[in-house]
């Protein structure tokens, strides 16, 4: 037997091919199948079948032709790279990433492989290598793209928002029509408070993908900001059209009604949720305050009575509180590693911006863990509540925290966690109180202007000091009260989030 009987022909390969550029998946399927039976040990069969079944969502199937072509030739770094990107989307990002390691190993200046590094190294919440990653394969491959726009990703989870706008800037130069690079870019420019530069930046990601659900409600937020609610409404209208179980963008339109003080349509979208068993601090607070403003009592999935659910602890007696915690946020804050973000909420102070959770370091890692288990007693407090809160409180969580400092005569406004499960707040820094209250935080059912004739907005102020700790429902509105001080009023917040 020669060895061409032992291949397919070139011409098989050549069609294979032709099929599967020409977006021809079905006869790119039953050919890499045909030559895969025919040739069970030829590699490149396999590999482009495995290719093919993944671009036609069959992920389970793909990976094992793609195992096979791995195994009959482990040398292939495309194929170690292929491997890598099935098992992500699979989820399994420990396994992904020795196979784009091995990818790496075998051909030291494969760019997409170190960018699909990253992008599972960013998942597994390793920002610090995902950049290292994103910026080997930039490197290589100064025009690619995609690693500047994930590298961008990065930065703005690690609170880095200028090398973030740089990075989305740097890919939509390099291509104009990348509408999720403008849609992050719109993002981050919302956040620096830069809102007419966001607004036309999420409009240029909508002109070039009218579907993109993300762009429309990022577009009704920075509309909401700049006071434009009915531009804000239509433009939640449309992410929930394109994506009706868009859960964000319902709680977004809900608030943007109850702002406009459109009584019939909130409650139609306040009963949409609520018969959909939605539960949210979102819609939790708005039941609250639509009953202090329109008197109608609604089923609040989320939490009946949140101000049963307020708990203030004292960190002090457990923990040492200046080496586990004012010593480490302090060296955060000294080091301005971390942009602060434009927050309208605060009053003489400043927040800073990204997760303070994603530095990597023993230090962070600790406070982390004691949040932690500071949480699990909380959850073990009120085992037996029936209210949504508890019960569907998610078991599989992320903790996203940020830091803000206040100097005298500041204060917080009044607002909640819109996409928190649990807020809570740590008292790295309180100043010696030179008035009763001053500096103390409280949480109410809604805000006083909801209250319309004799309902009363029911609240409670927690005396909070150096090494407190309070842990409240998300959907409870809070605020602080003005303090005066030499001294700086430092606070470590977060929010339990789903993951």
């Amino acid at each position: 037997m020669s060895l061409d009987d032992m291949a397919p022909s070139k011409d098989q390969l050549g069609i294979l091919l032709e099929h599967y550029q020409n977006g021809r998946y079905d006869d790119a399927e039953k050919l890499a199948k045909s030559i895969t039976q025919q040739f069970p040990e030829h590699q490149f069969a396999w590999k482009a079948l495995g290719v093919v079944l993944k671009q036609t969502g069959r992920i389970n199937e793909s990976l094992v032709a793609i195992q096979k072509s791995v195994q009959l030739m482990p040398q292939d770094a495309e194929a170690q790279n292929n491997l890598g990107v099935t098992l992500k989307e699979l989820g399994r990002l420990d396994e992904a990433e020795v196979s784009y390691r091995q990818a790496i190993a075998l051909k030291p200046d494969y760019a997409e492989a170190y960018s699909n590094l990253g992008n599972s190294l960013k998942e597994l919440g390793r920002l610090d290598e995902a950049e290292v990653s994103y910026r080997q394969a930039i490197a290589l491959k100064p025009d690619f793209a995609t690693a500047h726009y994930n590298l961008g990703i990065t930065f703005k989870e690690l609170g880095r928002i200028n090398e973030a706008e740089a990075s989305y800037t740097q890919a939509i130069a390099l291509n104009p029509s990348y509408a999720d690079a403008y849609s992050n870019l719109g993002n981050s420019l919302q956040e620096q408070g830069r809102l007419g530069e966001a607004e036309v930046s999420l409009r240029q990601a909508i002109a070039l993908k009218p579907d993109h659900t993300e762009a429309y409600c990022d577009l009704g937020n920075t509309l909401k900001e700049l006071g434009r609610l009915d531009e804000a409404e239509a433009s939640y209208t449309q992410a929930i059209a394109l994506n009706p179980k868009n859960i964000k963008a319902h709680n977004q339109l809900l608030m943007c009604l109850f702002l406009q003080d459109k009584k019939s349509f909130f409650f139609d979208e306040l009963d949409y949720l609520i018969n959909q068993d939605k539960a949210s601090a979102i819609i939790g607070s708005l039941v609250c305050r639509s009953a202090l403003k329109y008197g109608l009592e609604k089923p609040n999935l989320f939490c009946t009575k949140p101000l049963n659910y307020v708990l203030h602890n004292d960190l002090n007696a457990q923990y040492d509180f200046e080496k586990k915690f004012v010593e480490i946020i302090n060296s955060i804050l000294n080091e301005n590693r971390i942009s602060n973000r434009r927050q309208t909420l605060l009053v003489k102070g400043n927040q800073t911006l990204g997760n303070i959770f994603d530095i990597k370091n023993d230090n962070i890692n600790e406070i982390q863990n004691i949040i932690r288990f500071e949480l699990e007693k909380y959850r073990g407090k009120f085992k037996e509540s029936e209210e949504g809160l508890i019960k569907k409180m998610p078991a599989d969580y992320s903790l996203y925290g940020w830091l803000i400092s206040m100097k005298s005569g500041g204060n917080l406004k009044p607002h909640i966690h819109t996409e928190g499960w649990l807020s809570g707040s740590i008292y790295i820094n309180v100043p010696r109180k030179l008035k009763g209250e001053s500096g103390n935080l409280v949480v109410s059912l809604g805000e006083e202007k909801d209250t319309i004739d004799k309902r009363i907005n029911e609240k409670k102020t927690i005396n909070v000091v150096t090494g407190s700790m309070v842990l409240f429902p998300a959907s409870l509105t809070h605020y602080t009260i003005p303090f005066e001080s030499e001294e700086e009023r430092i606070v470590l917040a977060f929010d339990v989030k789903e993951k």
